[in-house]
């Protein structure tokens, strides 16, 4: 069998198992396994496989990949990290696979918020996917990750310290080391765990927002895999908003803002709780496909 053999049998078994784009998947899994770049798999092909021990180990890493992966466990999970606003992510079936929809808020708050000495805090941190990259690419001083869940923050930690510790790579190490040492993570249920004496400068949120009865017509990489607890929003999705929204002015400053990524349609209502509960300069901001993502606000 060549190489080129093995892959297309990886690849007719996604397409059997009904794999959203099964030649892009078994590529990416099969160019992982063997630890090859496209250009260098495109000259081998042709190749016959060999029998030597990392070849072959190569191969069943390839072909149990293939399994998982046609049983609709999420690519990510299988190779255990995603890229996220230019950094590598690990991620597990504890987190939420960062998505780029959420670099809209990141971005968004790089470009609004420039003092570093702002005090972030990060609701539903999970993956620690927003307060790492604000911390890294904002070289904010001050930022907190909360969860409820331990397992959660458990991987955001890791992240952390990958990404802005010491051997972290971007010639900024001076910076990381200082961000490194303010990233707090606290398990808490929403506010509960935090002392509204020490209020932030901005509050960043990618909650749950999909409504309880939409879940199970999702994607079986979403509904099957990835936590529930990161996904539902209650009956109508608002759940989580309602509480930013309600609770949310305790713990900013006068004059700090709040930012929330939203589903597609959510912006009138989610702007509404907002104002109903006295924010100002509500706005709502599109991703680059042109639908609305975020929701900001300001406490006046």
């Amino acid at each position: 069998m060549t190489m080129g053999q093995l892959l297309a049998r990886g690849t007719e078994a996604l397409q059997q198992a009904g794999v959203p784009e099964p030649e892009l998947d078994a590529r990416y899994l099969f160019l992982e396994a063997f630890h090859l770049s496209l250009s260098s798999f495109l000259a081998v092909r042709n190749r016959e496989l060999s029998e030597n021990s990392g070849e072959t180990e190569a191969r069943v890493c390839f072909e149990e990949w293939i399994r998982k992966r046609a049983k609709r466990i999420p690519l990510q999970h299988l190779i255990g990290v995603q890229w996220f606003m230019g950094l590598e992510f690990q991620v597990n079936e504890h987190v939420l696979v960062p998505r780029q929809d959420t670099e809209t808020l990141v971005e968004l708050v790089l470009e609004e918020q420039k003092e570093k000495d702002k005090r972030i805090l990060d609701v539903c941190t999970g993956s620690g996917c927003i307060a790492v990259s604000l911390a890294r690419l904002g070289g904010y001083l001050q930022v907190t990750g909360l969860d409820l869940s331990q397992e959660a923050l458990a991987v955001a930690k890791k992240n952390g310290d990958r990404l802005l510790g010491d051997s972290a790579d971007d010639g900024a190490a001076e910076v990381k080391r200082m961000t490194s040492s303010r990233i707090n993570w606290i398990q808490s249920n929403m506010f509960q765990a935090l002392d509204p004496g020490q209020p932030f400068d901005v509050i960043v949120s990618n909650p749950p927002y999909i409504p309880s009865r939409i879940i199970e017509g999702l994607e079986p990489e979403v509904r099957d895999h990835e936590p529930r607890m990161a996904l539902d929003g209650a009956d109508d999705g608002l759940a989580f908003y309602r509480i930013l929204a309600e609770e949310g002015m305790a713990y900013l400053v006068p004059g700090g803002w709040i930012y929330m990524e939203i589903g597609h349609d959510q912006s009138q209502a989610v702007e509404q709780l907002f104002f109903d509960n006295g924010y100002e300069k509500i706005r709502t901001v599109k991703d680059l496909a042109g639908k609305d993502r975020v929701v900001c606000a300001r406490w006046p």
